[in-house]
């Protein structure tokens, strides 16, 4: 096709997705909030399952105190309790009814957090459960002069789940409760099956690009031997279907970016949302539909039909081939973005993404190390300033903000692979955005079309250390999300300089720098040019 989406998406996808994590932060460190001894517990969310007269009903979630003791962290050792009402509500003076253990469950306001958990204790209760004002979860903090010496856990939960509690005791209905806050697992298996597909995709892109490569230039040769030179002239001309980055475009592409990711922060909402999922369809579809073409022509059924086009207006000439396989991308994109909330769409949202991601490698080129070097280097100081720096100047992460997909009311963006977390009683997804995957592969493609192009072997060559270097720096990525508590990190960090560091270190090493650095293939002398003989002086 002469139009191709994926270059126009490329940034959208590396603006919106330059972070890894897992979603669902469960401990939140607040070093704003005061602290001092006796109240300096971390924000942690809280399991509330409920059961109605003995029999299970739902589950809610909560966040724990500043103050008071740990919870729990499995179920099988939380007690269940009974649940009462606080009389009066606010808890804010001695209860007219008497505890002898229970749960009691009050409402927000009137008094302090810290002397609602106080008179709670003095009135016999084992735990206290505030139900907030709002939907959302607040933080209960200390206050300066506060009694922090408490004993029982306090527990916040939203308005519409303590309301539906307290509806059931005020009709005498008898509830109890278990709480207990469990902990993520060390690793998850998700994590490793997202480590395979990052690392699989790029090997798939990569030998798909460097194949290409390798085609065109035997034809070239075949060119240069047979052709005239009025010819050459003619097909030098031609277009390549690739699309080189430069140095300046790769300065200005994370300019842009940066420019774009402000205002998608400003904007996000519903409707832009809605937007992006319209965008990474598009991609998605000329995405699957060129890996699906390409995959197709490698047999010999489908071959005669790639081979012949049809001119379509507005796309050009158009293989008959992707003619057909079009109506079942445009179909199957559909079909995800109707049902993207349903619970397996993961893998509808895993299959277009993989297939831009590829299909964006196989158009997109970097032409040599040094251009590689900028554009990583930028893409590098641009995830850290997004995911870290912006803090100072927005009071959060932009681009975990934007990659949450925050005030839009959707479970985050669609430019993300993501694989539901196994075995984490939290749920939740691991993720790891295209441009954690676009960008460095564009640096390994290069290294095994300069392999093949200069034939050398799996040893000599480059592409193994570079494949290598992506896979341990994304292997780190994952130990320092697991060290952070699930919070968002941004894989570019440990990425760049494995990926970049290895290339640069074995390339002066081995004497290939220079050539690396400024041609990024061979010398290839002109088969047609051929030198003559030295006429004999008479």
């Amino acid at each position: 096709m002469e139009i191709n989406w994926d270059v126009f998406i490329v940034i959208l996808v590396v603006v919106l997705s330059a972070r890894l994590g897992s979603a669902g932060d469960i401990v939140h460190i607040d070093n704003v909030a005061p602290k001092r001894p006796g109240c300096s517990n971390n924000f942690v969310l809280v399991k509330v399952p409920t059961w109605i007269e003995g029999l299970e009903d739902n589950e809610y979630v909560g966040v724990g105190a500043r103050f008071g003791p740990t919870l729990e962290s499995k179920e099988k050792h939380a007690s269940h309790t009974k649940l009462a009402l606080a009389d009066p509500p606010d808890c804010c003076s001695k209860p007219r009814n008497k505890l002898t253990g229970e749960v009691i469950l009050v409402h927000r306001g009137n008094c302090s957090f810290t002397v609602k958990a106080n008179v709670a204790e003095e009135a016999g209760a084992s735990a206290i459960l505030i139900i907030n004002n709002q939907t959302e979860l607040f933080k209960m903090v200390c206050e300066s002069d506060a009694d922090v010496n408490i004993k029982i856990p306090a527990v916040m939960l939203p308005q519409d789940a303590g309301s539906r509690l307290e509806k059931y005791i005020t009709n005498n209905t008898m509830v109890s409760v278990a709480l207990y806050s469990p902990k993520r697992p060390a690793v998850d298996i998700a994590e490793v099956f997202l480590w395979l597909m990052a690392v699989g995709t790029i090997l798939c892109a990569s030998y798909w690009s460097a194949w290409t490569a390798r085609e065109v230039a035997i034809e070239q040769e075949k060119l240069l031997k047979n052709a005239s030179e009025e010819f050459l002239q003619v097909g030098a001309a031609g277009s390549s279907g690739f699309v080189d980055i430069n140095t300046t475009s790769a300065i200005l592409f994370v300019v842009i970016a940066s420019c774009f990711l402000v205002m998608l922060y400003k904007l996000m909402s519903f409707w832009f949302v809605e937007v992006l999922v319209v965008l990474f369809c598009i991609g998605g579809v000329e995405g699957l539909q060129t890996c699906l073409g390409a995959l197709l022509a490698c047999f010999r059924w489908f071959r005669r039909y790639a081979e012949s086009f049809i001119k379509v207006p507005f796309f050009g000439a158009v293989s008959h081939l992707t003619l057909a396989v079009c109506p079942f991308c445009i179909t199957f994109a559909v079909v995800w973005a109707v049902y993207r909330r349903i619970s397996f769409a993961w893998i509808g949202q895993d299959i277009l993404g993989i297939a831009l991601i590829i299909t964006v490698l196989q158009i997109v080129r970097v032409p040599n190390l040094k251009v590689g070097t900028v554009l990583l280097g930028c893409a590098f100081l641009y995830d850290i300033f997004w995911v870290f720096v912006s803090k100072w100047w927005f009071h959060e992460s932009v681009m975990i903000v934007v990659a949450r997909g925050d005030k839009s009311g959707e479970d985050g963006i669609p430019m993300l692979l993501k694989i539901p977390r196994m075995f984490d009683p939290w749920g939740g997804y691991s993720v790891i955005g295209f441009g954690d995957i676009i960008l460095p592969g564009l640096v390994v493609a290069f290294s095994l079309r300069y392999d093949w192009m200069t034939k050398k072997s799996v040893r000599a060559g480059y592409f193994v250390w570079a494949m290598t270097a992506y896979g341990l720096g994304l292997l780190v990525t994952y130990v320092a999300l697991n060290l952070m508590d699930g919070h968002g990190q941004p894989a570019l960090l440990y990425i760049v300089p494995f990926t970049l560091g290895t290339l640069i270190t074995l390339g002066k090493k081995r004497g290939d720098l220079k050539t690396l650095w400024t041609r990024g293939e061979p010398e290839r002398p002109c088969p047609h040019v051929q030198l003559q003989p030295l006429e004999q002086k008479e």
